[in-house]
């Protein structure tokens, strides 16, 4: 059985993720992987060499390993009416957050990260955050970022937008997606985010080709598409999460595309600051 790793950092926020995270768990019947990733703060350098203070890496394990079963315990307690109840492991672990789950994913079946954001459900804040931006650069696996604003209810409807200029990129991102909204049992529209003028007969008809392509090679029938006609990405990705009645937005984090001018260009400024549901982040293989 795959596993859901859940990073908290037992925030209030990072809370909230661990209760989305253990509810889509419950949804595709997966196990769960709590992580708490910490920094022992270091003695004075000596000979070039740092040295951590047992004391303190001690008493820094235990309180981890204290606070990751109280939430254990709160996530089995809150969803104690789920007809599935995943099994949860903790792990406790010294270093970088980016660094520990990589290692972690790369010994485990991790089929989902999830982590809480730092903003109060800002596209813009949340995305320039220090662990969800290096999450979302170093992730080897899809990320889940989960806004403290977003509603835990199951998932219905995966949005994957795209501007259409790698297709065949979107295409390998979308078949590692199938599996896991095969298990939610999710719809997922593929949202072009478009400016210009109305699209033509003969783009309509590639869209068409491109639907039959990626239903029959992936066996997946619950595939739909939308046309978002904005003059600014972020713009239309607020409508999209506003009026779109969707439960989660995903993208593909290549260099140069889409998201990354969202992560990097003057685009995050300007995101309005209303979107309320979470992100899935996708890395390009």
């Amino acid at each position: 059985m795959k596993k859901i790793l859940i990073a908290t950092d037992f925030s209030a926020n990072a809370a909230h993720a661990a209760e989305y995270g253990y509810a889509i768990a419950s949804q595709v019947k997966a196990d769960v992987v709590l992580c708490n990733a910490f920094i022992v703060p270091a003695e004075m350098p000596q000979g070039g060499t740092i040295v951590w203070p047992q004391f303190e890496y001690d008493e820094l394990v235990g309180s981890s390993n204290t606070e990751l079963k109280q939430l254990k315990e709160q996530l089995e307690h809150n969803r104690s009416d789920s007809s599935f109840k995943p099994d949860i492991t903790s792990i406790s672990e010294v270093g970088a957050v980016k660094d520990v789950i990589t290692e972690i994913t790369a010994k485990t079946d991790i089929e989902l990260t999830v982590m809480g954001t730092h903003g109060a459900g800002k596209l813009d804040t949340f995305l320039v955050g220090n662990h969800s931006r290096h999450m979302i650069n170093n992730t080897k696996g899809p990320l889940l970022l989960v806004p403290a604003s977003a509603a835990i209810k199951p998932v219905k409807k995966v949005a994957f937008a795209t501007d259409l200029e790698h297709p065949e990129r979107d295409l390998k991102a979308i078949y590692e997606l199938i599996p896991l909204l095969k298990r939610l049992n999710a719809e997922l529209l593929l949202t072009h985010i478009y400016n210009g003028d109305d699209p033509t007969y003969k783009f309509k008809q590639h869209i068409q080709k491109l639907l039959v392509e990626l239903s029959n090679k992936a066996n997946y029938s619950n595939i739909f598409y939308r046309i978002v006609n904005s003059n600014k990405a972020e713009r239309g990705l607020d409508w999209l999460c506003d009026h779109g009645h969707v439960d989660i937005l995903a993208m593909v984090h290549r260099k140069h595309d889409l998201l990354d001018n969202i992560l990097i260009g003057s685009h995050t400024q300007k995101m309005a600051g209303h979107i309320h549901i979470p992100l899935l982040v996708i890395p390009e293989k």
